[in-house]
């Protein structure tokens, strides 16, 4: 199906990105990739770390946000042809999702995101019925009102300044130079200034599902009116949303580029959403030219295992980067690492395609499949009442 071959894709060219924008994160930690003066970058490094912030970094996210709910509906509509409890399915996925997302952040690394999708799947629980015209309005309300809430500037005092520089110090330390153990201690046990405060983490925490929901609810709203599901008759479609992404690199690029204002987060946030809905039509509308290209079929081999890269890049970075495997947090430069990435994202379009030439699922997606559906083999089991009728059916037809 082409929707299937389009949506694959489309995750792969998603985890792409991802990885681009996680190179600030593994190179100069959660906190460090904004308080980029602490490094020493070159002019070349700068220009490659404002490309990465403008074009990149929040822009691809939100892509697998909305492909998370895009697929989030197509999986109901296949469970209910089956006739199983569609609620409790997506639970078991749901608490499953945060078990790995819980071991990825304790044992591999911090900047883990599978909990949060986790989570974010009970929030969506409640839009799974919703007629379309009632999730683009949530969608767009929610977008409207956290896209004010960016309005200001936050001040720092000074003493949370000094907090911060001493965590990043402490921070570049272990992680250049520590052991497996030392940086595991780190990560789970030491927090920034801001994160030690509790009012202010309830408060994220709170609101962090209202922040993200606008792509979840537009993903969910694509699903149930089936775009993607004929990409060559839907090419004007994707041409308007097309013209998203000059303005939204427009806007980004000013709140990065220009000096900081009350308007700052309003352009950057803004402007990551609309470039993200701008790179769906932009990658839509090649699709529909190039969909056997070898790029393409690159992309779709990793989006068949979406969960298992992901964590393979997690493995793969921290190992290149910390100081129990290589060492070069903070070393080896934005341009460098950008190069890095695109040779491990190849690497890993090579080792899907010659993967899936000889098994269907990957790994975790198999453990993924085999939670959610609560068999062994991974089949959707159907309840007893609707095997008895299947049965009973299938008599009649054959005495008939």
């Amino acid at each position: 199906m082409e929707r299937v071959r389009l949506i694959d894709s489309l995750r792969g060219f998603s985890l792409f990105g991802i990885l681009l924008a996680n190179m600030l994160i593994f190179q100069y930690g959660m906190f460090g990739k904004d308080e980029i003066s602490y490094f020493s970058l070159s002019d070349l490094d700068t220009g490659a770390y404002n490309f990465i912030k403008i074009v990149v970094e929040g822009s691809f996210m939100p892509i697998f946000t909305f492909l998370f709910g895009y697929s989030l509906i197509k999986l109901v509509e296949s469970l209910r042809k089956k006739d199983v409890r569609v609620r409790w399915h997506l639970v078991r996925r749901f608490l499953l999702l945060m078990v790995l997302g819980l071991l990825h952040s304790i044992y591999i690394w911090e900047g883990d995101i599978l909990f949060f999708y986790g989570l974010m799947g009970f929030f969506l629980l409640l839009f799974i019925n919703r007629k379309v015209k009632t999730l683009i309005i949530w969608g767009a309300v929610l977008f409207l009102l956290t896209s004010a809430m960016s309005y200001g500037v936050l001040e720092e005092t000074k003493e949370e300044a000094e907090k911060l520089s001493t965590y990043i110090n402490k921070t570049n330390d272990i992680y250049t130079n520590g052991t497996y153990s030392e940086v595991s201690y780190h990560r789970n046990n030491e927090m920034p200034p801001l994160i030690e405060d509790k009012f202010f983490l309830i408060f994220v925490m709170i609101l962090a599902p209202f922040v993200t929901a606008p792509l979840f609810l537009f993903g969910m709203a694509a699903a149930k009116v089936n775009l993607f599901t004929r990409p060559s008759s839907e090419q004007k479609r994707y041409k308007i949303g097309v013209v998203l992404l000059p303005i939204g690199i427009a806007l980004k690029g000013a709140s990065v580029l220009l000096q900081e204002n009350a308007w700052s987060g309003i352009l950057l946030n803004v402007g990551a959403q609309l470039l993200s809905v701008g790179y769906i039509s932009l990658f839509a509308l090649l699709f529909v030219a190039f969909a056997y290209s070898k790029v393409f079929l690159a992309f779709e081999s990793v989006g068949k295992l979406s969960l298992t890269n992901y964590i393979m890049q997690s493995v793969i970075c921290t190992t290149i980067f910390y100081g129990y495997g290589l060492g070069l947090f903070g070393d080896l430069g934005m341009l460098n690492s950008i190069i890095l990435g695109l040779v491990i994202f190849a690497l890993q379009c090579v080792c899907s395609s010659l993967y899936l030439k000889k098994i269907r699922r990957g790994p975790l997606e198999i453990i993924l499949r085999i939670g959610t559906n609560f068999s062994w083999n991974g089949a959707v089991r159907k309840r007893k009442a609707s095997l008895k009728k299947s049965k009973k059916i299938e008599l009649e037809n054959t005495l008939a």
